[in-house]
């Protein structure tokens, strides 16, 4: 399923092979001119000033950002790329804000909650919610003990944390703790504790002022049959005018636009009559 029934073809949650991604910028670059897209964006991951796993490591933050300005001239007349990070939020340790990265000047930032951490100053005890079911399964025997409720409540705690605390233009994926739950089914979706976390975190990110993505990345590598957030969340996110955007959250360039279609069927769905996007610190719309 690709392609976009809109006016606009366009993805800003790109990876590429200088994080986790499988394809160079280039490769991505060529494939997105081929597909007729209008605008690219990059989003390699990213915990500066502390690479972490999957992150951009330091010594390469210059050349993401020297070739991203290259690529930008080169291929100006064919494709609008942007440049900018899927920044995670770690409390203490790294944050998705424009301050953080004004030396990389971004055009854009996501900002992430991947890693659930415990404030000890070493990252002894953290832990990734989305790396496999099973490690997922491990730490919330470790550091929960086995208390499902507690684990998503410090899940969407910490997002909402840096919601409020951070400068950033999307926030990615806000429901990630379910990327497994379809297979493993470790908490129920319908729960009210779990219907209420959404609907506060709907609230928080109304009030931060940033873009929610609906995302389509879990679908393409085979977790989900349906987009990040949840049917039930955006109509949340619809109830407290929260702007939406659609990415794929491509870690290989034939998903650059995967599933695009049945988002948008979603997002009318639930009420929406536009899509959004960030253009130099604002946002803006287009209808669909």
């Amino acid at each position: 399923m690709t392609g976009i029934p809109s006016p606009f073809k366009i993805n800003f949650h790109t990876h590429c092979s200088y994080c986790d991604g499988r394809n160079t910028l280039e490769e991505n670059i060529q494939r997105a001119i081929a597909d007729g897209m209008q605008i690219l964006g990059f989003s390699s991951h990213s915990t500066w000033p502390r690479p972490f796993n999957d992150s951009i490591s330091t010594e390469n933050f210059d050349n993401y950002c020297t070739n991203l300005e290259f690529f930008k001239m080169k291929y100006s007349e064919q494709l609008d790329i942007r440049s900018g990070f899927e920044a995670d939020y770690i409390p203490g340790i790294c944050r998705p804000d424009f301050f953080a990265y004004k030396k990389f000047n971004p055009d854009y930032l996501i900002g992430s909650v991947h890693y659930l951490y415990n404030g000890e100053e070493e990252l002894t005890d953290i832990l990734a919610v989305d790396w496999s079911a099973e490690k997922l399964m491990e730490g919330l025997k470790r550091l929960y003990d086995d208390d499902v409720n507690k684990l998503i409540g410090h899940y969407f705690s910490t997002q909402r944390e840096m919601l409020a605390n951070c400068n950033f233009s999307i926030i990615a994926h806000p429901d990630l703790i379910r990327k497994f739950n379809d297979r493993i089914h470790f908490f129920d979706e319908t729960d009210r504790f779990y219907r209420n976390e959404l609907q506060e975190t709907a609230r928080a990110i109304s009030h931060a002022g940033v873009i929610c993505e609906i995302n389509t990345g879990a679908m393409a590598r085979g977790y989900q049959k349906t987009p990040y957030p949840s049917e039930y969340f955006l109509y949340f996110l619809h109830e407290f005018n929260v702007p939406v955007m659609i990415n794929s959250d491509a870690h290989n360039c034939e998903h650059l636009t995967y599933a695009f279609d049945q988002a948008l069927a979603l997002v009318k769905k639930a009420g929406y009559t536009e899509l959004a996007y960030p253009e130099n610190g604002n946002i803006k719309t287009y209808p669909i």
